[in-house]
């Protein structure tokens, strides 16, 4: 999976507060982004992307705030894949893939189950010092 992130040519980090307004601003700059990139704005993955990386923002500012104080958001893609990553320096890691079944997840139950039926990819790094996490999503385009 790495060795897959590292070749992927195209990058761009986005780091801002943990707040509210990082949501629609990380969302803006991955619409921004990707018209950067040449991805249509109209492209079928783009509309699902924006979700997923809403919902995973949106835990960071809503779950990781008190522990973090930034949240970044790291972007690549290359010629057939579009992969993000959403990064904040909490420690909880969220079981990923217990979400599809448990009703009660809310947000983390829809971006596995949009990341799955696109027959994309979503895994989780911890830092290296246990304290926080990044959660990537690789997206085919």
């Amino acid at each position: 999976m790495s060795g897959q992130l590292e070749a992927l040519p195209l990058r761009h980090v986005l780091t801002l507060p943990t707040m509210g307004s990082a949501v629609r601003i990380a969302r803006e700059t991955t619409e921004q982004v990707l018209i950067e990139w040449g991805v249509s704005r109209r492209h079928p993955t783009v509309d699902p992307a924006l979700l997923i990386l809403s919902e995973l923002v949106t835990n960071s500012v809503q779950h990781a705030a008190v522990l973090s104080p930034t949240v970044t958001v790291i972007y690549a893609a290359g010629p057939d894949t579009f992969a993000f990553a959403v990064h904040d320096r909490h420690p909880y890691q969220p079981p990923l893939f217990s979400t599809i079944t448990n009703t009660s997840s809310g947000g983390l139950g829809t971006v596995m189950e949009l990341t799955l039926g696109l027959g994309g990819t979503a895994v989780i790094k911890g830092d290296a010092d246990g304290r926080g996490k990044s959660i990537w999503i690789t997206l085919p385009l």
